[in-house]
């Protein structure tokens, strides 16, 4: 196959690989192989794996012709719960305010996702303020991630630091809040924040 500038080739392979899957027809390594002209199957390879790191191609592991288009994120209504203190606990009621458009990936299960407004200056230091709305998905989460918590009928947003021994501390970031230790079998992590949202003119100045 005749040299091409940088980058040009893989760009023609992934036209080439599009155009096959929106047909309903996913090709093989051999059929690329051909269709370019190249010596071998790992050339082909090669540039596959670039895209799928790049993100324009997707790859299920184990499956003959597994490459794919990835899933387009949609816009989906997501339901606004309520509020969620950026504080101490403060009690969790669920009160429907309406609904907000999240990009979601289809591959991802709307039920898991819902919003909730801000209270409370607990978690400035992550840039989240009074006012903002946080997304939050339903799902395990990891330690370092920020969460909204549920103790005792109680929530509260902070960031997730899970010690030895079950060991459960909800941080602050800010300075003025304490760390909350609640009982590990009485904390129940209602979901990982996954965006925020912030209307232009409600901006959070600080105190005097």
């Amino acid at each position: 196959m005749p040299r091409t500038p940088p980058g040009q080739t893989r760009e023609r392979i992934f036209r080439f690989v599009r155009d096959r899957l929106l047909r309903g027809d996913s090709p093989s390594l051999r059929e690329v192989r051909d269709h370019f002209g190249f010596r071998a199957v790992e050339t082909v390879r090669a540039h596959l794996t670039a895209l799928v790191e790049e993100g324009r191609l997707d790859r299920e592991p184990g499956r003959a012709r597994s490459y794919r288009l990835p899933s387009l994120p949609r816009f989906h209504p997501v339901p606004i719960l309520g509020e969620v203190a950026a504080g101490g606990f403060e009690e969790a009621v669920e009160n429907p305010e309406g609904i907000l458009p999240v990009e979601i990936s289809d591959s991802r299960d709307l039920s898991d996702f819902f919003a909730l407004r801000v209270r409370g200056e607990s978690m400035i230091g992550a840039g989240i303020l009074p006012g903002d709305t946080v997304i939050v998905e339903r799902g395990e989460p990891r330690s370092g991630q920020i969460v909204v918590a549920l103790v005792e009928n109680e929530a509260t947003v902070k960031r997730l630091h899970l010690g030895p021994g079950g060991v459960v501390e909800l941080r602050p970031e800010n300075p003025e809040f304490e760390i909350l230790r609640p009982p590990p079998d009485a904390c129940r992590i209602l979901g990982v924040v996954v965006e925020l949202r912030r209307t232009l003119g409600t901006r959070w100045r600080g105190r005097p």
